[in-house]
């Protein structure tokens, strides 16, 4: 029988293909795709005027704010944001991978999936890396069916065999190089587990293992592949009680949620997602039937968390201790969830008498006691109040004024919306003079509590950017190079990135465009602009879009002319800029 190691290593080290998708390609499948079929499959839609609507898939809403759009083979959801073309909402609602998506489009379609293999040294791509944590994975799992303290302390916690097959739990030896003699041999491979964190190297060069006499918890990621560790010692006096792999080019703690990967094999829709602060904690709920529950891996709750959390579920809860640390971790939970507070989310705040974590509740009282007191929770507004006010006192009117001093900056970050409306009202209940708070809190803020906005002027630019986004083949129309690329105003670099890509990608669709900007500031923005229904026909539009051109090359002369006569008078002009200008004159006349 081969050993352990030849089997998970056996060509580690050997080259292989990967294959590439073109955009050409990619244009061309969502081309020919149906969204309206797609999504219509999966979620009840109806026409409404040129486009489809319904209740959002991805949160729970009363009312219909999820649009789909035919001729822009793009979705978009007004109530929590969620978007994107057919591939995003197969990867999103049938928690299908990237190929999955597009295989299953490109059958739908009739076409075949092109496969432009290029080849790579596997030592530049993470596919080693991959097969060394996967290999360390069973090699830990062997070594807890042999060590019989690393099993006893599994039995005094309850869990049973079932829960560490789940999350396969192993354990890492008590020696210097278990896992070193058992997957490295050579320097490769000594390479390979280094990059992955599971080597360490004391001053006088000697290599040994990182993990040691610990209960190993591998980390998943959204595809279910191990990216890292997190072991915790049998004994309290054996060290850190916890000890993490390093950031490596796979795992940044920052980013990743333990046990989220189980979560999503439990549930199609995750109905709630429960933040706890330890692995053991983690595994103990799903021991015992809560399987909704995930940990941050030793950091504070980061943006990225905040934003993992709420888009595989609507609902969060937080559970800390309810000691001065627990409630400062919950602080630093709020100031990175309160600028994603977008409609149709909720957060919610439980903390646990003193001495008492999530695993010692749920032995204690089961699965339904802890539900019950996460149903108890506070909500997150409740929470963010009691911080603020405290140490205030709100019978006076400085201390009126402070309380809202301190809760100025944070509604700023809030989206508009329901939320930022209640965070208001509460607020105008406890200051209680709505007129003095808006004063206080600026005039940006109206008296309802959403953002208060001038009507916008019409830009030349915007409306170039919406007609596109409407029907990107007008840049098609265009000649190169583009006049106005020259013209100093907001956004024009933006419509000339847009131009440019349509020119490269002659079939891109709308949804393609926008989520070509994915990850960029201007992601929001164009997500809104795409959304906007103009009336007209092609033609009409092609109209619009030619003179919106056309007076922004008349700008950009404009703008040169001024330039040279204004160098006219000082230093002067040469014998070309004197041509030049003479040429701008007569091209304008």
């Amino acid at each position: 029988m081969p050993s352990l190691r030849s089997v998970k290593f056996n060509g580690l080290l050997n080259w292989y293909v990967m294959a590439r998708l073109s955009d050409a390609f990619l244009d061309d499948l969502l081309a020919r795709t149906d969204i309206v079929e797609v999504i219509g499959a999966r979620v009840e839609i109806k026409r409404a005027g040129r486009e489809y609507s319904g209740r959002c898939p991805f949160h729970d809403e009363r009312s219909p704010s999820f649009t789909v759009s035919p001729t822009k083979q793009f979705y978009h959801c007004f109530g929590c944001g969620a978007h994107g073309t057919a591939i995003k909402f197969l990867m999103e609602y049938d928690r299908m991978e990237f190929l999955d998506a597009i295989e299953e489009l490109a059958k739908r379609a009739g076409i075949e999936v092109p496969h432009d293999a290029v080849r790579r040294d596997s030592s530049e791509d993470s596919q080693p890396l991959y097969a060394a944590l996967d290999a360390a994975t069973r090699f830990f799992a062997e070594q807890l069916h042999t060590s019989s303290s690393a099993r006893a302390y599994l039995d005094r916690r309850g869990v049973d065999e079932a829960t560490r097959e789940r999350f396969a739990i192993g354990y890492a030896p008590d020696g210097w190089e278990g896992l070193k003699n058992a997957l490295g041999g050579d320097a490769q491979r000594m390479a390979v587990l280094d990059r992955v964190g599971l080597l360490s190297k004391n001053d006088a060069g000697r290599v040994y293992d990182k993990f040691r006499a610990r209960l190993m918890f591998p980390i998943h990621d959204r595809r279910g592949r191990v990216i890292a560790f997190g072991g915790r010692v049998l004994e309290k006096e054996d060290g850190p009680k916890y000890l993490n792999s390093p950031e490596t080019s796979l795992f940044h703690k920052g980013r990743e949620l333990y046990g989220l990967w189980q979560v999503r094999q439990a549930h199609s829709k995750i109905p709630q997602l429960v933040v706890v602060e330890g692995y053991m904690d983690v595994v103990s709920l799903f021991q015992y039937g809560v399987d909704t529950a995930v940990a941050t891996l030793g950091t504070a709750t980061t943006p990225d968390h905040a934003e993992l959390l709420f888009r595989n579920a609507p609902d969060v809860h937080f559970c800390f201790d309810g000691d001065r640390a627990g409630r400062d971790a919950a602080w630093k939970a709020v100031e990175s969830i309160l600028p994603r507070m977008r409609d149709g989310r909720q957060a919610f705040f439980l903390f646990l008498p003193d001495g008492e974590d999530p695993d010692s509740i749920v032995r204690k009282e089961g699965a339904t006691g802890f539900e019950q007191r996460i149903r108890g929770a506070m909500p997150l507004y409740e929470f963010y109040f009691n911080e603020r006010r405290a140490g205030l006192n709100l019978a006076t009117a400085t201390g009126r004024g402070a309380f809202a001093d301190r809760c100025k900056p944070d509604l700023d970050k809030v989206p508009d919306g329901g939320f930022r409306n209640q965070l208001f009202a509460r607020l105008t209940d406890t200051v209680g003079d709505k007129l003095w708070l808006r004063k206080t809190l600026g005039a940006s803020t109206s008296a309802s509590g959403t953002r208060a906005s001038a009507t916008p002027k019409r830009s030349l630019v915007r409306s170039a950017i919406v007609l596109l986004l409407q029907q990107p083949a007008l840049a098609l129309q265009l000649q190169t190079p583009f006049r106005f690329a020259a013209l100093r105003q907001p956004g024009i670099a933006l419509l000339v990135e847009l131009l440019q890509l349509v020119v490269q990608r002659p079939d891109i669709g709308t949804g393609s465009l926008v989520e070509y900007f994915a990850g960029r500031d201007e992601h929001a923005a164009l997500q809104k602009l795409a959304m906007q229904s103009l009336p007209g026909d092609a033609s009409t539009l092609l109209a619009e879009f030619t003179d919106a051109i056309a007076q922004l090359d008349r700008q950009t002369l404009a703008q040169r002319i001024g330039e040279l006569q204004l160098r006219q008078r000082d230093p002067g002009l040469n014998d070309a800029e004197k041509d030049e200008l003479r040429a701008l004159l007569s091209s304008r006349r």
